[in-house]
């Protein structure tokens, strides 16, 4: 059985999810050594601005998704963010982004935030179909993308 806890509870998985996230929006990290991202979001975790939800078969880390204070640089005026989404490839098609996603939801719903926002350039149609709307599409990292928010 899959659950979901806290990465600050499990730092130990640190480094390999920021290593996951590091390479698959590689993009976005083009100007960022991995090393200086794992650092940044290992103190993340302490100082909650990356506050990571992880998904744990046993000890084995099979995704996570984030909340975070600043996620888009063009658009420091909104936040907190829907950040980081990931499954390991063994285990997506189960449900897990969408129990993560809700479960960030929850989280910035309990202390005391009233919207979230997400941007992505190819998983719009997805968090549509789950309550995200459109707030604004722009051009970033040489593709388009779609800025999105939920209000909980």
């Amino acid at each position: 059985m899959t659950r979901l806890d806290w990465l600050a509870d499990h730092p130990q998985h640190s480094d390999t999810f920021a290593a996951w996230i590091h390479r698959q929006f590689h993009y976005e990290y083009a100007e960022q050594p991995l090393l200086d991202w794992q650092r940044e979001f290992a103190e993340g975790q302490i100082n909650g601005d990356w506050k990571c939800l992880i998904a744990l078969e046993g000890d084995q880390l099979k995704g996570g998704a984030a909340l975070a204070k600043a996620d888009l640089a063009q658009r420091p005026d909104l936040g907190p963010w829907l950040a980081c989404v990931f499954i390991s490839p063994e285990a997506r098609g189960k449900g897990l982004a969408e129990r993560l996603i809700e479960g960030i939801g929850e989280e910035a719903k309990i202390s005391g935030v009233a919207r979230i926002y997400l941007h992505t350039q190819d998983k719009h149609d997805y968090y549509a179909k789950r309550g995200w709307a459109v707030l604004d599409r722009f051009r970033a990292w040489d593709k388009e993308q779609w800025l999105m928010v939920r209000d909980l």
